[in-house]
């Protein structure tokens, strides 16, 4: 493989762990009835799940035969931040009339 490509793989493997972190630390910070409140899993399924997915996210590449676990973290923290974390941020708003 040629050397730009996996200078290309670096930067988006490495692009990758601070979304796993930022999904981390919110789904730390959050509380425990949100989670209830919007029908998902409990926060420490979702914790788990974030930290699972950020270790993925460091220990494994896209160039190596690791790259399912990485695409596995990846997927695990985007669903957070795609599919949960807006929910919660909505249950814990309140309804703003």
């Amino acid at each position: 493989m040629p050397e730009e490509a996996l200078t290309i793989l670096t930067i988006i493997k490495w692009c990758g762990v601070p979304v796993g972190v930022f999904a981390f630390i919110h789904a730390l910070l959050q509380r425990p009835d949100a989670y209830t409140a919007i029908d998902r899993m409990t926060k420490p399924a979702w914790l788990g799940i974030t930290a699972g997915g950020t270790v993925a996210l460091v220990l494994f590449g896209l160039a190596g035969i690791g790259w399912m676990f990485w695409i596995a973290g990846l997927v695990a923290t985007l669903v957070y931040i795609v599919d949960v974390r807006p929910r919660l941020i909505e249950v814990q708003r309140g309804n703003r009339w």
